[in-house]
């Protein structure tokens, strides 16, 4: 025990005794850590802001459209128009095994009036299941449509937030009636605000919801314009279209093969196609993070080169007294590690604190820098490694020295 402690007070003096040195090579390594873990930080963020936009649109789901024929079919020519009602919808419910949400849609543009404001809107209905499945949660207070709602066609409406803003000013929407299509409607829920990034038919925060069944009375319209729907995970999303197409062609009688016929949207292929990139792009922003901190140790390594040449004759002293080649390696290869440690705590703290301070007004492009326990283990791995390099070669050479030769230097 007290050569260790005599050892490591050897160490902390041979240290303090070079604080230029000690300084630019902890610097190196503060610079190399902070590099990769913000780089491998920011890609972090930036994926998780991609895949949040993208579900505002809605949760791996899959959006098809009714329109024409494109083979003839039974004897029947091609261009046919395909009109889907509500009967439709059930029947793909009781045919369909892997559907786990669907939802009729069905749109037009209305005049809303609330007081002396009046505005042309979006709106749409649709079923219960619609607001899960387009990830439309209801603000404190609020709720979305229910199946209560449906069967006795009531008339009240979900209000997205921009609107709810635009219409009702300073009031708060909840409990207020507003004038759709001449008819007075119940507000009982406005939509959280979320991040929205595509669309079909314009942005949820602009668009009043309704009851499909309320929709169809006010309107007199019969066919919907689109329906959307779910498989239990996305990795069922091309079998469940399969079967979605085969079920129709049954009952609308158009060809199996027939793409056109019901064109669909699977929303889940732009969540692939992020996971794929950002893997990529993060694995680019490693290397050259990892590149980086390779420099900050080649630095480390010179310092540690030059370290053992000016203290050359110590070493050769140490030696002549009986110090193993062992000990001689074990302390330039501890005191390399120690500044590499010093340094990465250092770089972390600092690669911390940025990403504690980022603005948040920024999140909508770029997403929150996080740094992550994982991402904190894969730095200080690297760093480890680095340092563990930097460090072994010259101490390696300071270890090899000959005593009687090193004395005389």
């Amino acid at each position: 025990m007290a050569g260790l402690g005599s050892f490591v007070r050897q160490l902390l003096r041979d240290v303090a005794s070079q604080k230029l040195r000690t300084f630019l090579t902890t610097f190196g390594i503060v610079w190399g850590t902070v590099a990769v873990s913000l780089l491998l930080a920011f890609g972090h963020g930036l994926h998780r802001q991609l895949v949040k936009s993208t579900a505002g649109l809605g949760d791996r789901i899959v959006i098809a459209w009714p329109m024409r024929t494109s083979m003839p079919y039974e004897g029947i020519g091609k261009g046919r128009r395909m009109r889907m009602m509500e009967e439709d919808i059930e029947y793909l419910k009781a045919q369909v095994e892997l559907l786990d949400g669907i939802s009729s849609e069905y749109s037009r543009g209305l005049i809303a009036r609330f007081g002396d404001r009046q505005r042309l809107i979006d709106v749409s209905g649709v079923s219960p299941a619609y607001g899960q499945m387009r990830n439309m949660v209801p603000a404190e207070g609020g709720r979305f449509i229910n199946p209560v709602d449906m069967e006795q066609r009531r008339r009240i409406a979900f209000v997205g937030n921009e609107l709810a803003d635009d219409l009702f000013g300073e009031v708060d929407p909840v409990g207020q009636e507003v004038m759709l299509h001449g008819s007075p409607f119940l507000v009982v829920g406005t939509l959280q605000p979320k991040e929205q990034d595509s669309s079909y038919s314009g942005r949820d925060h602009s668009k009043i919801i309704v009851p499909s069944s309320t929709f169809r009375a006010l309107t007199g319209d019969k066919y919907m314009d689109n329906f959307i729907y779910k498989a239990p995970g996305p990795e069922y999303n091309e079998a469940l279209t399969a079967q979605v197409r085969a079920a129709l062609s049954d009952r609308l009688h158009f060809h199996p093969e027939d793409r056109q016929a019901v064109q669909v949207w699977d929303t889940s292929e732009a969540f692939v196609f992020i996971d794929a990139f950002m893997l990529g792009f993060q694995v680019f922003l490693a290397i050259m993070g990892v590149f980086t901190l390779l420099v900050g140790g080649i630095g480390v390594s010179n310092i540690m080169n030059v370290v053992v040449e000016e203290r050359t004759r110590e070493i050769g002293i140490k030696m002549a007294l009986g110090a193993k080649s062992g000990l001689v390696l074990s302390q330039f290869l501890l005191e390399t590690m120690l500044l590499t440690a010093i340094g990465g705590a250092i770089g972390l703290a600092l690669s911390y604190a940025i990403c504690t301070g980022f603005p948040r007004d920024f999140e909508e492009f770029v997403g929150i820098p996080t740094l992550s326990p994982g991402l904190a283990l894969l730095t200080a791995g690297v760093l480890g490694l680095v340092g563990f390099l930097a460090g072994y070669f010259p101490a390696r050479d300071a270890a090899n020295l000959d005593p009687v030769v090193a004395m005389k230097l």
